[in-house]
């Protein structure tokens, strides 16, 4: 089991914190979970953070697939399931749209599939039906563990 994080964390991290020339220890130190097997994020994830042009995408671009996971047979198996609550749970349309097509798809498959504990910076919104929200669906929706980023142990 990992932490499998989302973009949020390492752009609010950039932006607010830990920036990269402010507190390196902090970049340093995903670096270290990573390479100990416990800190992962997935591909397309990555995709999200180079679209940032910036240091953030500068720094992303260093890892691939070892940080970055390309999706797993396990996770794939676990798409239609995630499909499934989202399109069931009388969201707007667009909402549904948006969610199928971006990264929290894949990232909440991946973390069905293999067991992984999912960092967001998101606040559950049950009673907003305009966008699915990460803990929505992975924490309530799916029984999937999920965690701000303050529940990260050094």
């Amino acid at each position: 089991m990992a932490y499998i994080l989302d973009a949020n964390v390492f752009i609010e991290a950039k932006n607010r914190r830990y920036g990269l020339d402010f507190c390196p220890a902090f970049w340093e130190w995903l670096i270290e979970g990573n390479q100990q097997g416990k800190i992962i994020s997935i591909e397309k994830v990555r995709d999200e953070l180079l679209a940032g042009a910036d240091e953030l995408a500068d720094w992303a671009r260093q890892f691939g697939p070892e940080f970055y996971l390309q999706l797993t047979t396990a996770a794939i198996t676990k798409l239609q399931d995630v499909t499934d609550w989202a399109t069931k749970q009388g969201y707007e349309p667009s909402a549904v749209t948006a969610f199928l097509s971006g990264a929290d798809l894949y990232l909440i498959a991946e973390a069905l599939g293999s067991g992984h504990t999912v960092v967001t910076h998101e606040i559950p919104a049950p009673q907003s039906k305009k966008r699915i929200k990460i803990p929505d669906a992975s924490c309530q929706g799916l029984g999937i563990s999920c965690c701000r980023r303050h529940g990260l142990r050094r």
